[in-house]
C-alpha cells in the first residue's frame, strides 16, 4: 500500500471517529433538552389546571391593573 494511499485512510479514519463522537454528544444533548422540555409540558399543565381552579372573583380585571413601572 503506498504511503499516500496509508495517510489519506487514516486521515478518513480520524474524521469518522470525530464525526461519531459528535453524533452522540449531539445525541445526548438531545435527549436531554427532550427530558426537559416534557419536564415543562407537565409543569405548564399542572399549571393551566390550578388556573383554572382559580374562581374568576380573585382574578383582578385589566382595569384594575397596576400598570408596568415603566409607565
Amino acid at each position: 500500500m503506498s504511503e499516500q494511499l496509508e495517510e489519506r485512510i487514516n486521515t478518513l479514519e480520524m474524521q469518522l471517529a470525530f464525526q461519531d463522537d459528535t453524533i452522540e454528544s449531539l445525541n445526548q444533548a438531545l435527549t436531554q433538552q427532550q427530558l426537559q422540555l416534557t419536564h415543562q409540558q407537565e409543569l405548564l399543565r399542572l399549571l393551566t389546571e390550578k388556573l383554572q381552579t382559580v374562581p374568576s372573583h380573585q382574578l383582578a380585571s385589566e382595569k384594575e391593573e397596576m400598570p408596568p413601572p415603566h409607565y
